[in-house]
C-alpha cells in the first residue's frame, strides 16, 4: 500500500497599504499590517481563487496537477492565517501561485500579499509554528 505525501504551507496574509490615520488612535504598524480579514472570506472562497490563479499561471496542467490534493486544512480570519494541504510533487505551484496572488479572494477583497511562513511535511508542526507567530505578534503589539 502507497502513502500519500502531503506537504502543509502555513499562510499568512499581510495589507501593506496603510490606511489613513488622521483623527484615529495611533496603532502599531505591525498590528495595521496583521489585520483581521473579512468575514466573507471562507475556505471555499480561498479554494475558488487559488484554483483560478493556478489555472490562469499554469494553465491545464497546474490544474490538472494540484486538483486532487489542494484542500484548506485551518482558517483564522481573525489572524489572517490559513493552513492549505497539498500534495508534496506539486507544493511549489500552489506556492508560487499565491505569491503572484494580490487580493483577498472575496467581493471587493482588499490588496494584500500571501506570504508562506512555513512548509511542513505534518499538519502538527504547522499548527505549533501558527501558535508560535501568534504569540509572537501579540508580545509585539504590546
Amino acid at each position: 500500500m502507497v502513502r500519500l505525501k502531503n506537504r502543509y504551507l502555513l499562510v499568512n496574509i499581510l495589507y501593506p497599504e496603510l490606511e489613513d490615520r488622521k483623527g484615529k488612535t495611533k496603532v502599531p504598524d505591525i498590528v495595521e499590517f496583521n489585520q483581521p480579514t473579512t468575514d466573507a472570506f471562507t475556505a471555499g472562497a480561498l479554494l475558488k481563487g487559488l484554483k483560478a490563479e493556478i489555472a490562469d499561471v499554469f494553465g491545464d496542467y497546474g490544474s490538472g496537477a494540484i486538483s486532487e490534493s489542494l484542500n484548506v486544512k485551518y482558517l483564522s480570519p481573525a489572524t489572517s492565517t490559513f493552513i492549505l494541504r497539498v500534495s508534496r510533487a506539486y507544493y511549489k505551484l500552489a506556492w508560487a501561485a499565491l505569491s503572484l496572488m494580490t487580493s483577498v479572494p472575496v467581493k471587493d477583497g482588499k490588496n494584500c500579499v500571501f506570504r508562506v511562513v512555513r512548509v511542513s511535511g505534518t499538519i502538527r508542526k504547522a499548527e505549533e509554528e501558527a501558535i508560535r507567530r501568534a504569540r509572537e505578534l501579540i508580545l509585539k503589539a504590546r
